[in-house]
């Protein structure tokens, strides 16, 4: 059975435990399976990204709460096991960093958190440690409301790639 026939059949709780594998948004996984069944993969993307911007931003920091830490690697085999094997495929570039980067990314983390009062979400797939970093150090200077939808924006790029690998599944 493929990857689509797989969703469009699960019963509902199984379902969403898979979609919230892809985004950690409770409302997003129930919106999404209400649309089942779906006809292509095309169909699930496309559902799944228009319905993920009609949410709230507490159903977006929801989602990121799903998250490790960029270069969290202890959280990242503990706390998120679940998505183990997909996050840490996406932060591959964080995984080989030598440890004075690793320290500078939990640094500008805990002052990303502390502004913002999420965990800095990017789509960390094909990224070094040292292109993260910039990127977090650069979006620091954001204003709030700016940041929460660039951070939804990331959320969404993480989306797409974990439901690709769940219909690829």
């Amino acid at each position: 059975m493929d990857g689509l026939s797989r969703l469009n059949d699960r019963p509902a709780a199984e379902g969403r435990a898979e979609l919230l594998r892809c985004c950690g948004s409770l409302r997003w996984a129930e919106a999404l399976l209400a649309h089942r069944p779906f006809t292509d993969a095309a169909s699930v993307y496309s559902a799944a990204d228009s319905l993920w911007w009609t949410l709230e931003p507490a159903d977006w920091r929801e989602a990121f709460a799903h998250h490790p830490q960029i270069g969290d690697l202890d959280s990242l085999r503990t706390r998120f096991a679940s998505t183990l094997e997909w996050a840490s495929g996406e932060q591959k570039g964080a995984l080989d960093a030598p440890e004075e980067l690793l320290i500078a990314l939990a640094e500008a983390n805990q002052a990303y958190e502390e502004r913002f009062g999420y965990i800095f979400i990017v789509c960390a797939t094909g990224k070094s440690a040292e292109e993260m970093l910039a990127l977090l150090l650069q979006r620091l200077a954001h204003a709030p409301q700016d940041e929460i939808r660039i951070a939804a924006s990331e959320q969404a790029k993480i989306t797409r790639l974990r439901l690709e690998k769940l219909l690829n599944s």
